[in-house]
Protein backbone atom coordinates (compact mmCIF):
# COMPACT_ATOMS: atom_id res chain seq x y z
CA UNK A 1 0.00 0.00 0.00
CA UNK A 2 0.93 3.21 -0.49
CA UNK A 3 1.55 6.13 1.73
CA UNK A 4 -1.19 9.00 1.16
CA UNK A 5 -3.46 10.83 2.81
CA UNK A 6 -7.45 11.40 1.18
CA UNK A 7 -9.82 14.63 1.70
CA UNK A 8 -12.16 12.86 4.16
CA UNK A 9 -15.61 13.31 4.09
CA UNK A 10 -16.16 13.15 7.71
CA UNK A 11 -16.82 16.82 9.06
CA UNK A 12 -16.38 17.19 12.95
CA UNK A 13 -19.22 18.26 14.38
CA UNK A 14 -18.45 20.94 17.87
CA UNK A 15 -18.30 18.36 20.27
CA UNK A 16 -15.81 16.34 17.76
CA UNK A 17 -13.74 19.56 18.20
CA UNK A 18 -13.26 19.73 21.44
CA UNK A 19 -12.66 16.07 21.82
CA UNK A 20 -9.69 16.47 19.72
CA UNK A 21 -8.69 19.64 21.38
CA UNK A 22 -8.60 17.80 24.46
CA UNK A 23 -6.56 14.70 24.01
CA UNK A 24 -3.70 13.42 25.06
CA UNK A 25 -1.37 11.02 22.49
CA UNK A 26 1.40 8.95 22.96
CA UNK A 27 3.24 7.02 19.90
CA UNK A 28 4.32 3.37 20.51
CA UNK A 29 4.69 0.49 18.65
CA UNK A 30 1.75 -1.48 17.75
CA UNK A 31 0.30 -5.02 18.78
CA UNK A 32 -1.59 -7.37 17.59
CA UNK A 33 -5.21 -5.97 19.36
CA UNK A 34 -4.21 -2.99 17.43
CA UNK A 35 -5.16 -4.43 13.84
CA UNK A 36 -8.82 -3.41 13.81
CA UNK A 37 -8.60 -0.28 14.62
CA UNK A 38 -5.36 0.37 12.28
CA UNK A 39 -7.57 -1.55 9.54
CA UNK A 40 -10.35 0.90 10.16
CA UNK A 41 -8.13 4.01 9.99
CA UNK A 42 -6.53 3.01 6.96
CA UNK A 43 -10.07 1.98 5.00
CA UNK A 44 -11.42 5.19 5.88
CA UNK A 45 -8.50 7.33 4.60
CA UNK A 46 -8.61 5.54 1.19
CA UNK A 47 -12.03 4.25 0.53
CA UNK A 48 -15.36 6.30 0.71
CA UNK A 49 -18.11 4.61 3.08
CA UNK A 50 -20.77 6.51 0.51
CA UNK A 51 -21.23 7.15 -2.48
CA UNK A 52 -21.26 4.06 -5.24
CA UNK A 53 -18.75 2.02 -3.72
CA UNK A 54 -19.99 2.77 -0.20
CA UNK A 55 -21.19 -0.98 -0.15
CA UNK A 56 -17.77 -2.23 -0.75
CA UNK A 57 -16.32 -0.35 2.42
CA UNK A 58 -16.98 -3.47 4.84
CA UNK A 59 -14.44 -5.53 2.21
CA UNK A 60 -11.84 -3.17 1.78
CA UNK A 61 -11.78 -2.89 5.64
CA UNK A 62 -11.77 -6.80 5.83
CA UNK A 63 -8.77 -6.44 2.75
CA UNK A 64 -6.66 -4.47 4.22
CA UNK A 65 -7.09 -6.24 7.88
CA UNK A 66 -5.63 -9.77 6.50
CA UNK A 67 -3.33 -7.78 4.58
CA UNK A 68 -1.82 -6.22 7.82
CA UNK A 69 -2.27 -9.31 10.02
CA UNK A 70 -0.25 -11.23 7.48
CA UNK A 71 2.81 -8.41 7.41
CA UNK A 72 2.61 -8.19 11.38
CA UNK A 73 2.57 -12.18 12.23
CA UNK A 74 5.79 -12.12 9.58
CA UNK A 75 7.61 -8.95 10.90
CA UNK A 76 10.82 -8.69 10.52
CA UNK A 77 13.47 -6.57 13.13
CA UNK A 78 13.31 -3.95 9.59
CA UNK A 79 10.04 -3.51 9.72
CA UNK A 80 8.10 -1.30 12.62
CA UNK A 81 4.33 -0.49 13.04
CA UNK A 82 3.35 2.54 14.76
CA UNK A 83 0.11 4.10 16.48
CA UNK A 84 -0.60 7.36 17.99
CA UNK A 85 -2.93 6.81 21.39
CA UNK A 86 -5.44 8.92 22.85
CA UNK A 87 -4.00 9.10 26.65
CA UNK A 88 -6.00 11.53 27.16
CA UNK A 89 -8.69 10.87 30.67
CA UNK A 90 -11.58 8.68 29.20
CA UNK A 91 -9.86 8.61 26.07
CA UNK A 92 -9.73 4.75 26.13
CA UNK A 93 -6.15 4.52 24.65
CA UNK A 94 -8.30 4.65 21.35
CA UNK A 95 -6.06 4.52 17.90
CA UNK A 96 -5.60 8.13 16.73
CA UNK A 97 -3.38 7.37 13.71
CA UNK A 98 -1.04 5.19 12.24
CA UNK A 99 2.26 4.59 9.85
CA UNK A 100 4.03 1.46 8.71
CA UNK A 101 7.88 1.33 7.73
CA UNK A 102 9.71 -1.20 6.17
CA UNK A 103 13.35 -1.66 5.10
CA UNK A 104 13.08 -2.56 1.46
CA UNK A 105 16.52 -3.89 -0.61
CA UNK A 106 16.05 -2.29 -4.25
CA UNK A 107 13.87 -0.61 -6.01
CA UNK A 108 13.55 -0.85 -10.00
CA UNK A 109 11.36 1.92 -10.58
CA UNK A 110 13.34 4.40 -9.05
CA UNK A 111 16.75 2.93 -9.71
CA UNK A 112 17.84 2.68 -6.17
CA UNK A 113 20.35 -0.39 -5.62
CA UNK A 114 20.55 -0.25 -1.77
CA UNK A 115 18.33 -0.90 0.91
CA UNK A 116 16.50 2.21 1.86
CA UNK A 117 13.62 2.47 4.89
CA UNK A 118 10.05 3.20 2.80
CA UNK A 119 6.82 4.55 4.69
CA UNK A 120 3.68 3.61 4.05
CA UNK A 121 0.16 3.59 5.02
CA UNK A 122 0.60 6.98 7.54
CA UNK A 123 -2.94 7.22 7.98
CA UNK A 124 -5.26 9.69 10.76
CA UNK A 125 -8.81 9.30 12.31
CA UNK A 126 -11.14 11.95 10.85
CA UNK A 127 -11.84 13.55 13.59
CA UNK A 128 -7.72 13.96 14.65
CA UNK A 129 -6.67 15.45 11.75
CA UNK A 130 -4.88 18.88 11.79
CA UNK A 131 -3.71 18.54 15.18
CA UNK A 132 -0.14 17.21 14.49
CA UNK A 133 -0.41 13.49 14.11
CA UNK A 134 0.90 12.90 11.00
CA UNK A 135 3.74 14.99 11.68
CA UNK A 136 4.88 13.45 15.12
CA UNK A 137 4.38 10.18 13.58
CA UNK A 138 6.98 10.93 10.78
CA UNK A 139 9.23 12.19 13.33
CA UNK A 140 9.06 9.46 15.11
CA UNK A 141 9.57 7.34 12.09
CA UNK A 142 12.76 9.40 11.79
CA UNK A 143 14.55 8.31 14.96
CA UNK A 144 13.55 4.99 14.02
CA UNK A 145 15.05 5.59 10.70
CA UNK A 146 18.59 6.60 12.37
CA UNK A 147 18.26 3.86 15.49
CA UNK A 148 18.57 1.44 12.15
CA UNK A 149 21.87 3.10 10.60
CA UNK A 150 19.77 4.55 7.82
CA UNK A 151 20.19 8.59 6.66
CA UNK A 152 17.32 8.47 3.70
CA UNK A 153 13.59 8.15 4.29
CA UNK A 154 11.25 7.19 0.99
CA UNK A 155 7.60 7.58 -0.30
CA UNK A 156 4.81 7.79 -2.32
CA UNK A 157 1.92 10.45 -2.53
CA UNK A 158 -0.28 10.81 -5.54
CA UNK A 159 -0.34 14.41 -6.95
CA UNK A 160 -3.36 15.38 -6.27
CA UNK A 161 -3.35 14.80 -2.78
CA UNK A 162 -2.68 18.53 -1.87
CA UNK A 163 -3.02 17.72 2.13
CA UNK A 164 -0.93 15.09 2.08
CA UNK A 165 2.22 16.68 -0.34
CA UNK A 166 1.72 19.61 2.28
CA UNK A 167 2.28 18.01 5.63
CA UNK A 168 5.36 16.06 3.73
CA UNK A 169 6.89 19.31 2.00
CA UNK A 170 6.99 20.65 5.70
CA UNK A 171 8.67 18.07 7.14
CA UNK A 172 11.29 18.51 4.35
CA UNK A 173 10.14 15.47 2.23
CA UNK A 174 11.62 16.91 -1.73
CA UNK A 175 10.62 15.14 -4.86
CA UNK A 176 13.00 12.62 -6.10
CA UNK A 177 10.72 11.34 -9.22
CA UNK A 178 7.35 11.84 -11.09
CA UNK A 179 5.74 8.86 -12.48
CA UNK A 180 4.74 9.05 -16.00
CA UNK A 181 2.74 5.69 -16.82
CA UNK A 182 0.48 6.01 -19.90
CA UNK A 183 -2.13 4.72 -17.51
CA UNK A 184 -2.08 8.32 -15.73
CA UNK A 185 -3.17 10.13 -19.12
CA UNK A 186 -5.66 7.86 -20.80
CA UNK A 187 -7.75 7.40 -17.36
CA UNK A 188 -6.90 10.33 -15.92
CA UNK A 189 -5.21 8.74 -12.82
CA UNK A 190 -3.45 11.10 -10.56
CA UNK A 191 0.02 10.37 -10.53
CA UNK A 192 2.23 9.02 -7.89
CA UNK A 193 5.49 10.80 -6.59
CA UNK A 194 8.10 9.39 -4.66
CA UNK A 195 9.38 11.64 -2.51
CA UNK A 196 13.02 11.51 -0.44
CA UNK A 197 14.00 12.95 3.10
CA UNK A 198 17.79 13.69 4.34
CA UNK A 199 18.14 12.78 7.56
CA UNK A 200 21.66 14.55 9.08
CA UNK A 201 21.33 14.24 12.54
CA UNK A 202 20.48 11.70 14.77
CA UNK A 203 18.19 13.14 17.34
CA UNK A 204 18.19 12.54 20.87
CA UNK A 205 14.97 11.62 22.09
CA UNK A 206 13.46 9.22 24.64
CA UNK A 207 11.77 6.29 23.44
CA UNK A 208 8.41 7.28 23.10
CA UNK A 209 6.61 10.68 22.32
CA UNK A 210 4.07 11.92 24.57
CA UNK A 211 2.20 15.06 23.63
CA UNK A 212 -1.08 17.23 23.40
CA UNK A 213 -2.68 17.67 20.09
Amino acid sequence: MKSWFLNSQHQPSPRDVRIANSCQFQIRTATSADLPSIAQIIAESFHSQTGLWGWAFPLFRLGIFEDLRYRFTTTKPDQIFLVAVDTSKGGGNKILATVEMSVRLSDSWVNIRKCFPYLSNLAVHPMYRRYGLGSSLLIRCEQVCKDWDFEDLYLHVLDNNHQAKQLYFKMGYQVEKVESCWDSFLFHNSRQILLHKHISAKPHVAADITRGC
